[in-house]
């Protein structure tokens, strides 16, 4: 049976009147609302609460729609006119001066971006393709509507976000059983951590050696990750609330493991395998529950077993903090194995006195995306500058002299900019090779692990040799420094105040109304780190506390939220900041690395535990303004499956299925508790959220 499609057609030059009086304005170029015409081709805006029709008639007036608001999405100019970070506008206004092109560039000669690609309704899954869904063409050649192809590409996307973190665990559990073994020479510096988690894995410690429960506790983890066999998966059995794990069983979701999951989801989005857009969506969360439990996690555990959980510590933060004259080494990535051990090798005697032969005033760390935020709270003096999209503006100071590499947020882009000013790239790790880069690392199956100390030592070498040689560049870093307290977890909460009755205490009186996990990636697709800072201030005034990490936390701790100074509280509602100042806290609680989302969701489920609550009825909310990546995707699955919506200023690539959509954003409120709320006005977003916190207060009894 074919549909037929009327065409009202949609006219640009009329599109500022006909928002005129809806809530989503010009510029909101995010959200983006499915667009219905009645019988006279007057347009209005679906409130997608009430309408889940499935009728495909107007999908040609919805992409001409999209394709009027897509030249909505913020310039160059306006990225360098509105983000918050005075020391970003200069180093933008530095790449102008010099001709060097930054990511903003980039993504303007990218627009107008693919109208099919933003509603999701693109299929490059064969060779037959690639499909793409009009009124002329409903289905792709096998036959594939929009909302299987929807479904396709987002169960894609979460299975790339699961091999990307999954690879993150895999390397750090195998240097963990490495090191129990003997065969990586570290020390297991988070005992408590291993103990810990072993017993609740019901792995026996008592009178037994730590490497023989470390052993154990990595091969418990490793079968989560990769096995074949159905079975339990022990991370869920072990960790997850009996509340969730039944909605779990119930909907047919828990996974075999992260890699079958990964193999399978490539498997069923393949062309003639599944053609039910129901089904490959049940598939994407499979991805969602694998990616929560074992690569954040389980990588969360083993991390803190190999080098310690680290403790509250004031980190200076910023470029205006890099120094002259010092051998000055940059750690970019994920992998934090090899950061240790070179951070460790440069604060040694030895080569401090081998870069003061060089002329250099000593040596100094700095920390770029998830590497820095990891070893800012572990180890004295390493200074985090920015997150991935800012990456290429740090090295335009002229700084850096060395810039070490790992995997994951390095963009292509840093090599163009580093031969500009000698700075030297080495890369560490087969999966992150960038093209012109030295590289001082491992081999592709570990076989040098062993030669871990002396790969670092060669990389501080190879750091005073480019100090050296970079003599003759000039200088130019941006006045902007800050302090920042950071390194919060449950363990810090129990040391510092016996544990978590006060938080518990002010969540219940309403002195705290509630608690948001703030984090992400950055995107230019929204005004550079704006959205995170707009609505971290409207939470704050409403005396909601902030829990944050990976690169979303960045400029929180670049503009002074991380501080307990009478400025950062000044951002707080009355009750939140007496209730700061009286336990020395800052109003954004810094907690780590993007898999710290694992200390966030331990705050929450250690409260609702105590309080013998469901975590889905908790004043709890997830926010992810700016993300990008398709981590991303699998980091707001993660709170969606325990209940907790997210808040959201980019839209998914999902409009192209108004049945993907609803799944998506409103029908999970039955199945998982939780929904999905997207406005690119971060100051609206964050009024929204209030409002459906405030409801939970309210059924709670609380006020």
């Amino acid at each position: 049976m074919s549909t037929t499609h009327h065409h009202h057609g949609f006219n640009p030059k009329n599109e500022a009147e006909y928002l005129k009086g809806h809530e989503h304005a010009p510029g909101d170029h995010s959200h983006r609302p499915i667009i219905r015409f009645d019988k006279n081709g007057i347009p209005k805006v679906v409130d997608h609460e009430h309408d889940h029709t499935t009728d495909a008639d107007y999908q040609d007036d919805y992409m001409q729609a999209v394709a009027a608001y897509k030249k909505t999405f913020p310039d160059k100019k306006q990225q360098m006119e509105e983000t918050p970070d005075p020391a970003i506008r200069e180093l933008m206004r530095r790449m102008d001066d010099l001709g060097i092109d930054n990511v903003f560039d980039r993504f303007d000669a990218q627009k107008p971006q693919c109208s099919f690609g933003i509603a999701g309704i693109c299929c490059k899954n064969c060779q037959m393709g690639p499909c793409r869904i009009t009124p002329k063409s409903p289905k792709g050649v096998c036959g594939a509507d929009a909302d299987l192809i929807v479904a396709r590409n987002l169960c894609r996307m979460a299975a790339a976000g699961v091999a990307q973190h999954g690879m993150h665990e895999r390397e750090v559990i195998l240097n963990l059983m490495w090191a129990a073994e003997g065969k990586l020479d570290v020390p297991i510096e988070g005992e408590y951590k291993i103990r810990a988690m072993a017993e609740q894995f019901g792995i026996k410690t008592k009178n037994r050696q730590l490497k023989n429960i470390t052993i154990d506790l990595c091969k418990v983890l490793l079968d989560d990750l990769s096995t074949p066999y159905p079975g339990q998966y022990k991370t869920i059995a072990a960790c997850a609330p009996p509340e969730r794990q039944k909605v779990w069983r119930d909907l047919d979701i828990i996974p075999v493991s992260a890699y079958h999951e990964t193999f399978e989801s490539n498997h069923i989005t393949g062309v003639g395998v599944n053609g039910d857009w129901q089904s490959v969506m049940q598939q994407m969360l499979r991805n969602g529950l694998a990616f929560t439990f074992s690569t954040v996690l389980g990588t969360s555990i083993v991390t803190d077993g190999l080098l310690g959980i680290g403790d509250r510590a004031t980190a200076k933060v910023n470029v205006g903090a890099l120094k002259k004259d010092y051998v000055n080494i940059a750690v970019h990535g994920h992998l934090p194995m090899l950061v240790r051990e070179i951070v460790r090798t440069g604060q040694t005697q030895k080569f401090i006195d081998k870069a003061k032969a060089a002329g250099a005033k000593g040596i100094q760390f700095y920390g770029i995306c998830c590497s820095g935020l990891s070893a800012m709270y572990r180890y004295d003096g390493v200074i985090p500058l920015s997150n991935a999209i800012s990456a290429e503006m740090v090295i335009t100071t002229g700084a850096l002299d060395l810039w070490v590499a790992d995997v994951q947020e390095v963009y292509p882009a840093i090599m163009d900019v580093a031969r500009c000013f000698k700075t030297t790239v080495v890369t560490t790790h087969d999966s992150g090779r960038l093209p012109g880069a030295e590289h001082i690392g491992y081999d592709h199956h570990h076989t040098n692990i062993g030669e871990t100390k002396q790969i670092a030592e060669k990389i501080v070498n190879r750091a005073i040799e480019s100090f050296e040689n970079r003599k003759d560049v000039p200088v130019s870093i941006p006045p902007y420094e800050i302090t920042a307290d950071v390194g919060f977890s449950v363990e810090y909460f129990k040391k510092a105040f016996g544990g978590l009755d006060v938080l518990i205490d002010a969540l219940k009186d309403g002195t705290i109304r509630g608690i948001i996990n703030l984090v992400g990636c950055t995107n230019p697709r929204v005004v550079y780190e704006k959205t995170i800072v707009d609505y971290t201030n409207v939470m704050l005034k409403n005396n909601y506390l902030i829990l944050t990490n990976g690169c979303a936390s960045y400029p929180l701790i670049k503009l002074g939220y991380a501080q307990t100074t009478d400025a950062a509280w000044d951002h707080c509602g009355d009750s939140l900041k007496g209730w700061l100042k009286a336990h020395n806290l800052p109003p954004v609680l810094h907690v780590g690395e993007c898999i710290d989302n694992a200390r966030s969701t331990a705050f929450f489920g250690g409260i609702a535990g105590a309080l013998g609550i469901a975590i889905k009825d908790m004043p709890y909310g997830f926010a992810s303004p700016e993300w990008a990546n398709e981590k991303g995707l699998d980091a707001a699955l993660a709170f969606r499956l325990f209940g907790i919506s997210s808040y959201h200023c980019v839209e998914a690539p999902i409009y192209g299925s108004e049945k993907v959509t609803a799944y998506m954003k409103y029908d999970s409120k039955k199945t998982l508790g939780s929904v999905m709320v997207v406005d690119a006005d971060p100051k609206a977003l964050g009024e929204k959220c209030v409002r459906d916190l405030e409801a939970k207060r309210k059924a709670l009894g609380w006020d």
